[in-house]
C-alpha cells in the first residue's frame, strides 16, 4: 500500500504527525516520499533520513522546549531566535544533505524578496528546516543560494503539489493541521516564558506589544486555513488527514506524546478511506500495466 504525504505545517500542531507516520506504518502503508512545510518540514526531513516515528517523538521529548527560541549570533531580525532548534538540527543531522535520505524528500519555503515559493530538495536538510520554519517576523530569514527564505506556508500550507512532484503515480495523502473555516480563531500569547525573567515577561503582558503579536498571529492563522482550504481545493489530494489540534497553539509547550497521539487518532478515523483509495489505485495501475503488456 504505497503512498505520498503532504505535511502541513502548525508549529506545536505538528508533533501530531509523529502519531500519523506511526500509525500508517502499523497498518501497512508504505511511504514511498514526503513532502513538508514548516514543522511538518521538519518531521518530513527527519523520517526521510531513517529516524522512526518513536525516534522522532524521543528526541522532540527530551528537547527543552522553553529553550528552542532563544537568540545567538546567528539571527538576524526577529522575535524569536532559533538557537535551540540549530543545536537539535545540528545534533540530528549535522552535515547530511537531501542526498542522505532513504526516500525523496522536498520541503517549501518563500523567497521574500522575489514573493515566490521555492522547493528545496538539494543542499544541506538542516538550512532547508531553518528556511521552512521561519515564520515572518518570528523567526530570522534563512539565506540560502542567493534568497531570502521565509516559512512554506505563507504560500503553501500543506504541500500537495510538491508531494505528487515527488511520486505522480502514487496517492496523496495530506495532514492538515489548519483549523476548517468555521472554528473560532483563538488568541495568542507571547512564548517568552524562559527566554525572558519572569517580571519582563509579566510586563510584556500587559503591553500593546502582546495585543499587536495577538492580532498579527489570528490573522496569519485566519490566511493561512483560507489559503489551506483554496488550494486543497484545487490540488485535491487523495485522502485527507486532519488531527484534531484546535486548542493548540503554534508556539506552545506541549507534551509530544499526547500530541502524536492525537495523530494516531486522525488515522483511525481516515483508515477507511485511506483502505479504499489506495486499493482502487493499485487496480488502476495494474490495468494500466496490463495494457501495456
Amino acid at each position: 500500500m504505497d503512498i505520498t504525504l503532504a505535511l502541513g505545517g502548525g508549529g506545536a500542531k505538528g508533533n501530531s504527525h509523529i502519531g500519523v507516520l506511526r500509525r500508517l506504518e502499523k497498518e501497512g502503508f508504505k511511504i514511498r516520499s514526503v513532502a513538508g512545510t514548516s514543522f511538518g518540514g521538519l518531521v518530513a526531513v527527519l523520517y526521510a533520513v531513517g529516524y522512526s516515528p518513536q525516534e522522532i517523538q524521543s528526541a522532540f521529548e527530551v528537547v527543552n522546549q522553553k529553550q528552542l527560541y532563544g537568540r545567538d549570533h546567528h539571527d538576524g531580525p526577529s522575535l524569536l531566535g532559533v538557537s535551540g532548534v540549530r543545536k537539535l538540527l545540528d545534533q540530528m543531522l549535522g552535515e547530511k544533505t537531501f542526498d542522505d535520505a532513504r526516500i525523496p524528500c522536498a520541503v517549501t519555503a518563500v523567497d521574500i524578496n522575489a514573493g515566490s515559493e521555492v522547493v528545496l530538495a538539494n543542499g544541506l536538510l538542516k538550512d532547508a528546516i531553518l528556511a521552512t520554519i521561519a515564520l515572518p517576523g518570528i523567526f530570522p530569514i534563512k539565506h540560502i543560494n542567493g534568497w531570502d527564505l521565509t516559512d512554506g506556508g505563507v504560500l503553501n500550507p500543506v504541500p500537495v503539489s510538491v508531494a505528487r512532484m515527488l511520486s505522480p503515480n502514487l496517492p496523496v495523502v495530506a495532514v492538515v493541521l489548519n483549523d476548517p473555516m468555521d472554528k473560532p480563531v483563538l488568541p495568542y500569547t507571547i512564548p517568552v516564558s524562559g527566554i525572558f525573567p519572569r517580571p519582563i515577561v509579566e510586563r510584556l503582558s500587559r503591553m500593546s506589544l502582546a495585543q499587536s503579536l495577538d492580532i498579527f498571529l489570528r490573522s496569519v492563522d485566519v490566511s493561512s486555513r483560507a489559503l489551506a482550504f483554496y488550494r486543497l481545493e484545487l490540488e485535491k489530494p487523495d485522502v485527507i488527514i486532519r488531527p484534531n489540534v484546535h486548542h493548540i497553539h503554534m508556539l506552545d509547550k506541549v507534551i509530544v506524546a499526547d500530541i502524536a497521539q492525537l495523530g494516531e487518532q486522525a488515522v483511525e478515523e481516515a483508515l477507511p478511506q485511506l483502505k479504499r483509495v489506495v486499493s482502487w489505485q493499485a487496480r488502476i495501475g495494474k490495468k494500466i500495466f496490463g495494457a501495456g503488456r
